[in-house]
């Protein structure tokens, strides 16, 4: 596990250091540094924790906020991917956010998702604070699409805080 919270943090520094924060306009979200933690596999019987942590683009593509996030479970899995999602607000204060993001899996002593490529489905419900930080429970769902014959896939409840990275280095 100590291994994984060095990745994790050298993850973090170079996140910070490559990708740009966003100034925060009027009506415009900021990007956001998120973290996370939740129960792996709800559906089996290969049960772990996960923690993730993602940088999260305030620039749009399109309609979209590209993302890029690397989870990590109490196997020793771990998953780097890179996807888009969507801020669906309902009122001021919640947001509720589809995203899709592919990625890399290593199964460590965790559960064999069957092929290296992973495609991972999300909804999270959120609340936003006066700040715009959130705190917000997800659901995804991890499969291979059939890329192999082997594809059980799984789904994974987390719970996060997303923070204006913007902040990170303000006074």
């Amino acid at each position: 596990m100590r291994g994984t919270k060095t990745i994790l943090a050298a993850l973090a520094v170079v996140l910070a250091s490559a990708l740009p924060a966003m100034a925060e306009e009027d009506g415009k979200e900021p990007s956001f540094i998120r973290f996370g933690a939740g129960y792996y596999d709800v559906n089996d019987d290969m049960g772990a924790g996960e923690f993730h942590m993602e940088y999260i683009s305030g620039s749009k593509w399109w309609v979209f906020n590209p993302f890029v996030g690397v989870m990590a479970t109490t196997d020793s899995a771990f998953y780097g991917y890179a996807g888009v999602r969507l801020d669906l607000f309902m009122g001021r204060r919640f947001v509720i956010t589809p995203s899709f993001a592919p990625g890399l899996y290593h199964d460590g002593d965790g559960k064999d998702l069957g092929y290296p490529i992973e495609f991972r489905s999300a909804i999270e419900f959120a609340y936003r604070f006066d700040d715009r930080s959130r705190l917000g429970l997800s659901f995804y769902h991890l499969s291979n699409a059939s890329l192999d014959e082997n594809n059980p896939g799984t789904e994974v409840a987390t719970i996060h805080y997303s923070y204006p990275f913007n902040r990170l280095f303000s006074d």
